[in-house]
């Protein structure tokens, strides 16, 4: 019988990352031109990176590269976060898309904790 292997598209922390680029691009898109140069780049390339940084490190052997790139993910998360707070505090995001956004945040951030918790504790 074939081993069966946990697949990047299981995990649950990937999966919240995926969400928290869908609920961003739509934020994103939300803004005028030059909102979007000023901040938005910068907001869309943080949560983006967050999932692409997850998907690297589970495609790492080593537990020590795995937990770099988890580090890297929740160092993006919170740039992401960051980036919403200046979007709040200049009035450039609705109330609806913030509350959309911290609901993915606040499921994410733990999860990744936990993560990364996890593969430290694989040694």
């Amino acid at each position: 019988m074939e081993k069966e292997y946990l697949k990047l598209e299981q995990l649950t922390v990937y999966q919240l990352a995926r969400k928290l680029s869908q609920v961003g691009w739509e934020v994103y898109l939300g803004m005028d031109w030059q909102t979007r140069k000023i901040i938005g780049d910068q907001f869309i390339e943080a949560v983006d990176s967050v999932g692409a940084n997850i998907a690297e490190g589970f495609g790492r052997f080593h537990y020590l590269d795995k937990v770099k790139f988890y580090f890297n993910a929740r160092g993006s998360l919170l740039e992401s976060k960051h980036w919403l707070d200046l979007l709040e505090e200049r009035d450039k995001i609705k109330k609806e898309q913030i509350n959309n956004f911290t609901e993915c945040y606040q499921n994410l951030h733990p999860a990744l904790n936990g993560l990364i918790e996890s593969v430290k504790n694989q040694k």
